[in-house]
């Protein structure tokens, strides 16, 4: 067998080869990260037998998947390994604190050699893509919510009394006041059409009593304004607005996307299309875990746990892998034991033997995981009443 390593940057990638016993082939070179780089690296490849070929490198995010498109269309097999994997392994061979690319790219093929191969799937790009439209819709989601602390900030100074007449929430009904009227003196000054616009929007729970109280806090306001607040504050609705509407068509997207793919895990009562579409994209492949505990291990649910001589005992989650996943399933896992009697019979269970509400949470989220993957691998829509 022939292992490539490759160290994975932006602009170019450098690659060592060794045999079996682990004797260097081709002491390393670089490549560019482009169509006259990548025939180079393929060039290297076809002096040996495809079916002997071994690649691997780490697991890098967006600088690596046009390699990894390149490599599946010119029908190499490749392997993604965890940073975290290599940079354990390179300790264990040396105490020296130098590093470079070479040695980088030496220690992953080193990496193959002394593992097991188990090369990526084939079909990775659309999940890729998925998790990529996924994880944008989240920034998206975290930018909307410094707009709306923005717009707190301002309504402190200008109408402190708006929010905390709205439960300290910006519903749909506060949202379209403070987009058409900026000023607590324009609020004021509402008539019978502002009030029957505000009805409709609101469904009927904004009564006339909510609007007559609010047009009076606004005629009582002890917030100063001017025209440098009412730019702030009409800058960030229109930015607001916008984000908000790019989070709409984002999801549309991915729930088409995830009605097309229809995996077993859709078919769980409380698990919603958007946060399937994360738990889908977030693990890929499930057939490359072996057992449900690499699963938990992956989305960083599993507890820590040290022993040393006599000395034993577990430690907390460990918190590591994607938290993107990690966040999906422990919401997921509040859901479905609203629809689930299994589940939130196991959650009375933890409850009843004193654990706190989170950590009976985590358990359910582990049972969750062996459930799905049960159904991934087996290739089964669940059923209530096989669950156990």
């Amino acid at each position: 067998m022939i292992y490539a390593g490759i160290d994975i940057s932006k602009y170019k990638h450098d690659c060592f080869i060794l045999s079996d016993f682990g004797e260097v082939v081709n002491d390393g070179f670089a490549f560019t990260n482009d169509a006259k780089g990548f025939s180079q690296f393929q060039k290297v490849l076809e002096e040996f037998d495809s079916d002997s070929i071994r690649i691997g490198f780490e697991s890098t995010g967006n600088y690596a998947v046009n390699l990894k498109l390149f490599l599946e269309k010119k029908g190499f097999s490749f392997m993604e390994i965890n940073p975290l994997l290599i940079k354990e392994y390179m300790r264990s061979n040396s105490l020296r604190r130098t590093v470079t690319d070479k040695i980088c790219a030496k220690n992953i093929a080193g990496y193959l050699c002394e593992r097991v191969y188990n090369p990526y799937q084939t079909d990775f790009y659309d999940r890729f893509a998925l998790k990529q439209l996924t994880r944008f819709r989240s920034s998206l989601v975290t930018t909307r919510s410094r707009y709306l602390i923005q717009l707190t900030n301002i309504l402190d100074c200008v109408f402190p009394e708006f929010k905390q007449f709205f439960g300290n929430k910006f519903s749909v009904t506060a949202l379209y006041i403070l987009g058409h009227y900026q000023s607590a003196v324009k609020i004021s000054n509402m008539n019978s059409q502002s009030y029957e616009k505000l009805r409709c929007i609101s469904r009927g729970r904004f009564s006339m009593a909510k609007f007559v109280e609010l047009k009076y806090l606004a005629k009582n306001t002890v917030g100063a304004f001017n025209e440098y607040y009412r730019i702030e504050l009409e800058t960030v609705l229109d930015l607001y607005f916008q984000i908000d509407c790019k989070i709409n068509q984002v999801e549309t997207e991915i729930t088409k996307f995830i009605r097309t793919i229809d995996p077993p895990t859709l078919s769980i009562r409380g698990i919603g299309e958007f946060s399937a579409a994360v738990i889908v994209s977030e693990y890929g492949d499930f057939l490359r875990f072996s057992n449900a505990n690499k699963m938990l291990s992956f989305a960083g649910l599993e507890p820590g746990y040290f022993q040393s001589g006599t000395m034993e005992h577990n430690g907390r989650m460990v918190k590591r892998g994607s938290s993107h996943l990690r966040c999906a399933l422990m919401n997921c896992s509040r859901s479905v034991c609203l629809h689930n009697e299994v589940f939130a019979t196991y959650y009375r269970k933890k409850r009843d033997e004193g654990k706190p509400h989170y950590v009976a949470m985590n358990h359910v989220a582990k049972k969750l995981v062996r459930l799905i993957f049960a159904l991934e691998t087996k290739g089964l829509k669940f059923d209530a009443e096989l669950l156990r």
